[in-house]
């Protein structure tokens, strides 16, 4: 592992430019479709506002795409064996880029679960199919670097499409059709740099139950993470909203929490990496807690004020995702990672479908606060329970932890995560050696 990480450090430059070189295409239409699921996933909630939906049912409807991408997970390793890679995520795209417009046709909630049921389930396979040609261009020198790129790329679009907003008013057609020529746009280069289809490898089968025997603070953390993470992204919007914020503004209020996943993400990733996980894990969801909370009276104070401590509690709350896989797999061998990084997704997705609806019913009873509220209780006992685990379990020697820094957690519930790279063949030759050297 020490000689793995020495060639990552030493020749940084050279796998950056290895990765560009054989992935810029796939991650150019990547971030070309970001832009448009980051203006679709804060247009609807606005429009929603708009049309008279209640937070509860706005809730609802954004939380339906995550029931559709968990059946999308499940659907598209059989579909991409059945017809290929290529035919299945250009049918995605196209599926995708024709239920936004659907949107726009007929605002009523009927339809609009139904479409975000569909677009789950695309997005679904749209990442899966991407992630794994991109994971598959990896060489062990060039894996960080381009899975950085990717993360990088990802936020960028995401963050472009919140300012997208402000193009034009959210209750009439054009952004809506702007979001369908983007999904549309980038399906170009993703399918051109193609090349050959990633390789699939087997692995042992591991249940949720099982793994939660084996890293029940893995598995919790999941949880939490995915129901902050599609809370924050359904319900920010419909905050802003109702605070009074215009278009322009709740843009920005978005933003502000990509640009601190950004400024955040390398940082705690490393620290994760140099001390005990469990300690990073800790003191990350108690500060989260603690940012959260501070974002009530931020409101009142100031608009700046309010953005700066969204983009603290962003820059805290999300990079959590990739200290929790890192976390479990430290306690994994490698052939149940794959297995292992199934049970990760079902968790954070129940907590993504699970988030908005309750929480929203909450800004309903109790005011819109109860959106911040809510995710600093979330964070406080996740907090606590880390603790408990702290005084339960011995931690893992620094020498045996993989890295944590090739993660980070998508909003639409979608990252290539380490478990791809520990299950591979070199990672368990790796595992051996430093076995050896000890």
């Amino acid at each position: 592992m020490c000689r793995a990480r020495e060639i990552v450090v030493t020749r940084p430059r050279a796998g950056l430019l290895d990765a560009l070189a054989s992935s810029w295409a796939l991650l150019a239409g990547f971030g070309i479709l970001m832009l448009g699921d980051g203006l679709q996933g804060t247009l609807l909630p606005v429009r929603a506002g708009l049309a008279g939906f209640s937070a509860t049912l706005t809730g609802l409807v954004m939380s339906v795409f995550y029931v559709g991408f968990l059946l999308g997970s499940l659907a598209t390793p059989w579909l991409t064996v059945r017809v290929g890679h290529v035919r299945v995520f250009a049918a995605f795209a196209a599926i995708s880029s024709t239920a936004i417009l659907v949107h726009a046709l007929f605002v009523t909630v009927p339809v609009w679960i139904a479409m975000r049921l569909v677009t789950g389930f695309c997005f679904a396979g749209l990442y899966i199919v991407a992630e794994s040609w991109l994971n598959d261009r990896a060489s062990n020198e060039t894996r960080g670097s381009l899975l950085s790129l990717y993360m990088l790329v990802t936020y960028l679009g995401v963050g472009g499409g919140q300012l997208l907003l402000n193009l034009a008013p959210p209750e009439e057609y054009p952004l809506f059709i702007l979001t369908s020529i983007l999904i549309s746009i980038a399906v170009v280069p993703l399918l051109l740099s193609a090349g050959s289809t990633p390789a699939h490898r087997d692995s042992v089968r591991l249940s949720l139950l099982q793994l939660y025997r084996i890293t029940p603070l893995g598995v919790v953390s999941m949880f939490v993470v995915g129901l902050v993470t599609a809370t924050f992204f359904a319900l920010g919007p419909v905050y802003a909203q109702r605070t009074g914020l215009d278009i322009r503004d709740i843009s920005y209020f978005m933003t502000a929490a990509v640009i601190g996943i950004l400024v955040l993400q390398a940082p705690l990733g490393i620290l994760s990496d140099r001390f005990d996980r469990r300690i990073v894990l800790t003191t990350i969801s108690l500060l989260t807690a603690v940012a959260a909370a501070a974002c009530v009276p931020a409101a009142a104070y100031s608009l700046p004020v309010l953005f700066a401590a969204v983009a603290v509690l962003g820059g805290l709350a999300f990079p959590l995702y990739s200290i929790c896989i890192a976390y479990a797999n430290d306690h994994l061998d490698p052939s149940q990672m794959i297995a292992a990084s199934g049970a990760l997704v079902l968790t954070g997705g129940i907590g993504a479908i699970v988030g908005p609806v309750l929480i929203a019913a909450l800004m309903d009873r109790y005011g819109d606060a109860a959106l911040f509220w809510s995710i600093a209780v979330a964070h406080g006992l996740l907090g606590l329970f880390a603790l408990l685990r702290m005084l339960r379990r011995p931690p893992v020697p620094l020498a045996k932890q993989g890295p944590s820094t090739l993660t980070a957690v998508h909003p639409s519930g979608s990252a290539i995560d380490a478990t791809q790279y520990y299950a591979r063949e070199e990672y368990a030759d790796e595992q051996a050696k430093g076995r050896e050297g000890e």
